[in-house]
């Protein structure tokens, strides 16, 4: 069991570093072509793993076809584009608190679409969360925020967190009789061919040569450690642990980004960080027991 628990904490870290490493490819490479250099060498890898495990690559119905697609245009194509877009422009750490979020708006879709009872506990995990998010986009003057709005970094990144909210809500509607694996793998799959498109325009192909070892290493963190190893830690410790148990493993990885970001990009870790994180990942927690995490990074 120890060895599962040390597979989770190191999930929620190579989680936690995704944004590190998002931050120092920033200027070094554009933001389409990082992200479909990452699920490219994560598609290959995962279909390389689902080949060995499965036998085969297995068939899809043809209803299945679609809410494949969808998750790979959500999860995969709008997220990173996000993602990577908004680490050009705000720091690691902010950028992971924000994301933290996801879990708070799963919560809120899940009440309006599938009628899931939103606890009074759950009600004051969503509004700390929201408080602490607000103290960070603001570096800590809310009342900032009804002036001078949000940043578009911030924007970005809040882009993220509907792309994902937007593929979780989808596999939980229309996507059954596929596992795991093969959905990530499919979808990755298609996320990949979907980015090719804006990354060709940014010269992706045609600046391949002149990327140095320091982008080849994070795009490789980045599909391997950041998407295939991690996913199939997690849903390890979901199969042995339960998925509330191992859920709450994912409050690690903000923490572990502002850690990894003080650490390797120097960024400060200010009072309205910290005081932001505690309340996000508390309002997390409090909103998310007894109830499965989604995988986000």
């Amino acid at each position: 069991m120890f060895k599962i628990y040390l597979k989770l904490l190191l999930t929620a870290f190579f989680w936690g570093g995704t944004f590190v490493a998002g931050r120092m490819l920033s200027g070094r490479i554009s933001p389409c072509s990082v992200a479909f250099l990452r699920f490219t060498v994560a598609a290959i890898v995962l279909l390389l793993l689902t080949w060995r495990i499965e036998g085969r690559l297995p068939m899809v119905e043809r209803r299945q076809i679609l809410p494949l697609f969808l998750l790979g245009m959500t999860g995969v194509f709008s997220y990173n584009i996000f993602f990577f877009k908004g680490l050009e422009l705000i720091s690691a750490g902010r950028a992971a608190l924000i994301i933290a979020l996801n879990p708070i708006f799963i919560t809120i879709c899940a009440a309006m679409f599938f009628r899931e009872r939103l606890s009074p506990l759950k009600v004051i995990g969503i509004l700390l969360s929201v408080a602490g998010a607000m103290i960070v986009v603001s570096r800590g003057n809310p009342a900032a925020l009804l002036t001078a709005g949000l940043g578009l970094g911030e924007v970005y990144i809040l882009g993220c967190v509907l792309s994902w909210v937007a593929f979780s809500i989808i596999g939980k509607m229309i996507l059954s009789g596929v596992t795991p694996l093969v959905s990530v793998t499919y979808s990755a799959a298609v996320g990949a061919a979907a980015l090719f498109v804006p990354a060709y325009f940014e010269g992706v192909t045609r600046h391949l040569p002149e990327y140095t070892a320091v982008v080849w290493f994070n795009v490789i963190y980045l599909g391997v450690f950041g998407t295939v190893i991690g996913f199939i830690w997690y849903y390890e410790g979901i199969k042995a642990i339960g998925p509330t148990r191992a859920g709450l493993f994912i409050n690690f990885v903000p923490v572990s980004a502002i850690i990894l970001a003080f650490f390797i990009l120097g960024e400060p870790a200010t009072l309205s960080l910290l005081v932001g994180a505690v309340l996000v990942i508390g309002g997390v927690y409090m909103t998310h027991a007894g109830r499965p995490a989604p995988v986000s990074s």
